[in-house]
């Protein structure tokens, strides 16, 4: 079987991350990210995000400069990636030497190029702790299984380039109408753990890392609900 033809007219150029990491961060919601594994196309679409800067005692840039971190400090559409909680995280890179997204969860994304067979192909990738497939809004809800599910690796995709044959970020025109905004999660204390930088589509809140509208959070105290015009 040949694999379906990518959309690299759809596909969102280096231009679109050459931004502010914050408005980067809340537009990349409802984006789609495909990744060419074999004969499928695997996708999902982005449901939570996470900026961070130069200057944000929580990035891994305030740390300086290494070869490990260097895609952190080139330019928009970068593709920086590392290891967490025993598994590969993805982030992109936006304006500014240093600053960049967290792609934090997503959601399995099914149209005609990604279709019920590059669904299967994620949950075989990633099979629970028991080995049993995983439901599809489990598949994605955290950044280390994002790319499990997806099958992103560290050493294929860090210090690269978006290729619209393998793997890219595409705009199917998805509308996000709210957005919240909340600190983000595992940062220690003392290194700006309270800063306002998690992104989360909100009619996917239930299905992030981890559910900002859980009980006992208060909107204006815990979140804040944006409204977008889209």
């Amino acid at each position: 079987m040949s694999a379906p033809a990518p959309c690299p007219a759809r596909a969102l150029p280096d231009s679109f991350f050459d931004r502010d990491a914050q408005t980067l961060a809340r537009d990349l919601l409802g984006k789609v990210i495909r990744h060419r594994q074999g004969d499928l196309w695997l996708a999902a679409r982005i449901i939570e995000t996470e900026a961070y800067y130069l200057t944000d005692k929580g990035s891994h840039a305030s740390l300086g400069f290494t070869e490990k971190r260097k895609a952190l400090f080139l330019g928009g559409g970068h593709i920086y990636m590392y290891y967490a909680r025993g598994g590969d995280s993805l982030n992109f890179s936006a304006q500014g030497p240093g600053n960049a997204v967290l792609i934090k969860s997503a959601y399995p994304w099914i149209d005609t190029i990604s279709d019920a067979n590059s669904l299967a192909r994620m949950q075989l990738n990633n099979p629970d702790a028991s080995g049993n497939l995983r439901p599809p809004e489990r598949l994605c809800n955290g950044q280390t299984l994002l790319c499990r599910a997806m099958g992103l690796k560290v050493p294929h995709w860090d210090a690269r380039r978006f290729d619209p044959e393998r793997l890219y970020v595409e705009d199917c025109g998805i509308a996000v109408p709210r957005v919240i905004q909340t600190t983000r999660l595992g940062i220690p204390h003392g290194r700006d753990e309270h800063l306002p930088y998690r992104f989360v589509d909100a009619d996917y809140a239930r299905h992030c890392t981890r559910n900002p509208l859980r009980r006992g959070q208060v909107e204006g105290q815990d979140f804040f609900m944006l409204e977008q015009g889209n």
